[in-house]
């Protein structure tokens, strides 16, 4: 494999190594993995760096999450010992702060990726709406815009699996995802995350976020070359009309207020770095990935997941349908593993 790459791949510029001789590449790093928000795309950037430098993951015990919607606790992973750090937790968990301190040494990197509350709503309510007995009962062709036309007929905090139909993002960071945006609280848990987290990514602006990734993290552009996983079909995606859109955030307030706050540091970051330094990045990495998608994805893009020829690569679907996109792999690759 990494002979393949040799022979193909074109050697990084200068200005694609780590941006600092001087710095150490960060090995120590948390991981928030946030529902619907391209983290998985994230997580497996992350895998693909820990298992390059050999480092010590702290995964589930016996689950691919942290016994999720459960808060997390440190006895959720696999060989815990008390005392003992790992180097990079990354796995789905409603946060908690203190246990996960536990696992890491002090030096460690906090990080997380935020969506649009809007989008990521529309997403999860498609992708989780069988498993989320409340929606059972929505009648009509398209539940998402009967759900949205009377939220709170159609919802209960107390409810299974409710947490998915509104502010899922503060459910995720171990929040009360029933409060409404103009609740002091909100705020309040907002500049306590601040206080947690070194770097937010936004979905939106994915490439720029990597970018950004790379420079807190001293990596090299070849550490953040990424094919994009778990993307839906565009035909199952929902076009809501800006009333609908207004409704979806108003439902999902709290967030919203979460994603504009981080969404603002976020630019403040990008400022920091400079406009056209992370002009001429993104397109390193954009030409970087074309690059390696032409030589290790069948057909060069995502397809459905029937038309993948490998049964492997066919990526986890939601329950009765097939709307998650996956990549087949090149057959030389195939030879290579």
């Amino acid at each position: 494999m990494a002979g393949l790459l040799k022979n193909n791949v074109t050697t990084p510029s200068e200005s694609t190594k780590s941006q600092s001789e001087g710095c150490t590449p960060t090995v120590n790093i948390m991981f928030m993995k946030t529902h619907k928000t391209a983290s998985s795309t994230i997580l497996n950037i992350l895998f693909r760096f820990g298992e390059k430098h050999k480092l010590k993951f702290a995964f589930p015990d016996g689950r691919n999450d942290f016994f999720y919607p459960s808060p997390f606790l440190c006895s959720r992973v696999k060989g815990y010992r008390p005392g003992e750090c790992f180097n990079i937790v990354c796995n789905h968990m409603r946060f908690d702060h203190q246990e996960v301190a536990k696992l890491l040494p002090p030096d460690a990197v906090y990080i997380t990726i935020l969506r649009d509350p809007v989008d990521l709503f529309e997403s999860s309510f498609h992708y989780y709406h069988k498993a989320v007995p409340l929606t059972w009962r929505i009648d009509g062709e398209n539940k998402l815009v009967e759900f949205l036309s009377n939220p709170r007929t159609f919802y209960s905090p107390e409810a299974y699996n409710s947490f998915y139909l509104k502010n899922l993002l503060f459910f995720d960071f171990g929040l009360d995802n029933d409060v409404e945006a103009d609740d002091p609280r909100v705020m309040s848990h907002i500049h306590n995350l601040s206080k947690h987290f070194d770097l937010v990514l936004i979905a939106e602006y994915f490439e720029e976020s990597l970018i950004l990734l790379k420079d807190k993290l001293c990596w090299t552009m070849e550490d953040i070359i990424y094919f994009k996983l778990n993307a839906r079909k565009s035909s199952s995606v929902s076009q809501l009309t800006p009333e609908l859109r207004a409704k979806a955030l108003e439902w999902n307030g709290a967030d919203w207020r979460l994603y504009q706050h981080f969404n603002a540091t976020f630019w403040a970051r990008v400022e920091a770095y400079g406009r056209e330094r992370m002009k001429q990045e993104v397109n390193e990495l954009r030409r970087r990935n074309a690059e390696m998608k032409a030589i290790c994805i069948e057909g060069g893009s995502a397809v459905e997941a029937q038309k993948i020829q490998n049964r492997r690569f066919v990526p986890w679907q939601p329950v009765g349908e097939s709307s998650i996109l996956g990549c087949g792999v090149q057959e030389e690759w195939m030879m290579e593993v």
